[in-house]
C-alpha cells in the first residue's frame, strides 16, 4: 500500500520532489531500510545525506534531503531542513487518519505498556505503534508519518529527559487518550526532583484531541499532582488506574510461564491470563486495558488476546542457560523498576542472584539511591549481588558480606567472576540503564547456554 505520494509529500513539507514517487514506508538507517522507502536523511552524529546513494541501491523509492548529493539514482523530496520535514509528514499523518490513537508516557513501564496495547489493538482492528523505543525527537515523527491510512488504532510512546520534549511530540500526536505509567526517579541529573519529572510527563496532556481522557496511575504518590496538571491542560474526562479508581487490578496470581489477573476495567469485569509475570506487568495489563476501554474498543476481546503477549527482551524476557533461569532486565534501570525487578526475582526459584548496573542520569542523590536498593534485595531474599558501575559502588559498601557475589567497574569485569559462580537451579536477574552495558552479562549467560 503507498504511504506517500510525491504530491502528497510536497504538499506536507512544502519541498519539491525531483520526479514523480510513491513510497510504502520511511526509513532514516540505510541498514535496516526496505524497498520502496522513502530514506529521510537526518543530521545526527553522521549526516544522513552520506547514505542517500547507499540508499538507493537498497532500493529506497525516493529520499528526503535538505540538499541535492553529487549525483542521484533516484528521486528527491528536497525539503529547507529534514528534520521539519519528517515532522511536517507526521503532522499531515495524524491529519489524514481516522485511527483511535493512544499516547503513552512515563518513568518506567512505557515500552512494555506500549507493546501490550499493541496486542490488545491488534485483535481489534488494524494497528500501528512505535517500533522498539522510537520515543523521542526523531522517533515520535517517524512512527507518525509511518502510520498507514487505513489504521484503526495507533499507538505512539512518548518519552524525555528534560522539560518541553514531551510537549512538543504530543503536539504532533493529538491523542484520544494519553496515558502515564508511573512517575519515578529518572533523569533527575536534568530535571531535579519527582515532582519536576510529573510535571514534565503531565505535558502529554496539553495535546489531547477534544474530548479526549487523561490515564493516571492512582498508586502515584504523585496522582493529585497529575490530576491538577491535566485539569490545567482543560482535560475534561480524567481517570484512573491502580488498585484504586476506575480501572483496578483486583488479582495475579502465577499460571505456567504466565499469570492470571483479575481486574475491573471502567466497571467491567475482565479475567484473562497474560504470558509474562510480575506485580509491574499485571499493573501495565490493566492500564493497557483501560486506556483500549478508553478508545471505545472491546476490552474482553482485547484481553484475551494478552495470553500471547510475552515479555520484551532486555525489559524481563526470560531465557535458560545450562540449567540457570535468566530474567533480562538489561535495558534500563531506575529505583521504581529496580524494586519491580527484584520483587519479580523474589518468586523465582532456587539461589536468587541480582547482577545489576548503574542507575544513570540520578544527579548528586545517585549514590543514595542506590544504596537504598539494599532493603528491597533484602526482602526478595537475594542469595548473592554481582554489582557494576561507580555508582552501584555505593549499594556494595552497604551490602552484608554473605550477600556480595563480587563487584567490577565494568559489566564486562564481572562475567568470569558470575560464571563461576553459578550453579544448575540459580535464578539470575540482569539489570541495569542500558548505558551500564548489562547486556554484555546477557550475551555471555547466552554463550554458555550453547
Amino acid at each position: 500500500m503507498t504511504l506517500w505520494t510525491a504530491a502528497e509529500a510536497e504538499a506536507a513539507t512544502l519541498g519539491n520532489a525531483s520526479k514523480d514517487f510513491a513510497v510504502s514506508g520511511i526509513s532514516i538507517d540505510t541498514r535496516t531500510l526496505k524497498a520502496g522507502d522513502l530514506f529521510v536523511a537526518l543530521k545526527g552524529a553522521r549526516d544522513g545525506h552520506e547514505f542517500v546513494e547507499a540508499a538507493f541501491k537498497a532500493k529506497a523509492g525516493a529520499a528526503m534531503v535538505s540538499h541535492a548529493p553529487a549525483s542521484s539514482m533516484g528521486a528527491l523530496l528536497t525539503v529547507a531542513d529534514t528534520q521539519r520535514g519528517l515532522e511536517d509528514l507526521a503532522r499531515a499523518s495524524r491529519a489524514r487518519s481516522n485511527a483511535r490513537i493512544i499516547a503513552v508516557t512515563g518513568s518506567a513501564g512505557k515500552t512494555t505498556t506500549k507493546e501490550m496495547l499493541r496486542h490488545c489493538c491488534n485483535a481489534l482492528g488494524r494497528t500501528h505503534a512505535s517500533a522498539a523505543s522510537y520515543n523521542n525527537h526523531w522517533g515520535v515523527p517517524l512512527s507518525l508519518a509511518s502510520m498507514p491510512r487505513d489504521t484503526e488504532y495507533g499507538v505512539f510512546e512518548v518519552g524525555m529527559n528534560h522539560a518541553g520534549e514531551i510537549r512538543n511530540l504530543v503536539s504532533f500526536v493529538r491523542p484520544h487518550v494519553a496515558m502515564i505509567t508511573t512517575i519515578a526517579a529518572a533523569h533527575l541529573e536534568f530535571l531535579g526532583s519527582c515532582e519536576a519529572i510529573a510535571d514534565a510527563k503531565s505535558e502529554i496532556f496539553e495535546s489531547l484531541a477534544p474530548g479526549g481522557a487523561a490515564l493516571i496511575p492512582s498508586d502515584s504518590p504523585y496522582a493529585a499532582r497529575l490530576v491538577r496538571r491535566a485539569e490545567q491542560a482543560q482535560v475534561s474526562r480524567i481517570l484512573r488506574f491502580g488498585h484504586q479508581g476506575d480501572a483496578r487490578l483486583v488479582s495475579f496470581e502465577t499460571a505456567g510461564e504466565g499469570m492470571r489477573i483479575k481486574a475491573d476495567i471502567l466497571g467491567r469485569a475482565v479475567d484473562c491470563l497474560i504470558g509474562a509475570q510480575g506485580a509491574h506487568i499485571a499493573m501495565n495489563a490493566v492500564a493497557a486495558l483501560a486506556a483500549v476501554a478508553l478508545a471505545d474498543g472491546d476490552v474482553l476481546n482485547a484481553a484475551a488476546a494478552l495470553k500471547d503477549f510475552t515479555a520484551l527482551k532486555g525489559r524481563g524476557a526470560r531465557f535458560q542457560a545450562a540449567g540457570i533461569d535468566v530474567i533480562d532486565e538489561s535495558y534500563n534501570a531506575n529505583p521504581a523498576s529496580m524494586a519491580a525487578a527484584l520483587a519479580l526475582l523474589a518468586n523465582a526459584p532456587g539461589r536468587k542472584l541480582a547482577v545489576l548496573g548503574d542507575m544513570l542520569e540520578m544527579g548528586e542523590d545517585g549514590p543514595k539511591l542506590h544504596a537504598a536498593l539494599a532493603d528491597p534485595i533484602a526482602a526478595a531474599h537475594t542469595d548473592l549481588v554481582f554489582a557494576s558501575g561507580r555508582q552501584m559502588k555505593a549499594l556494595w559498601d552497604v551490602l552484608p558480606p554473605v550477600r556480595r557475589g563480587a563487584y567490577a567497574e565494568t559489566s564486562m569485569g564481572l562475567v568470569e567472576q558470575l560464571t563461576a559462580s553459578l550453579k544448575p537451579g540459580d535464578t539470575v536477574l540482569v539489570k541495569g540503564s542500558l548505558g551500564s552495558r548489562m547486556a554484555v552479562i546477557v550475551e555471555a549467560l547466552k554463550e554458555k547456554a550453547g
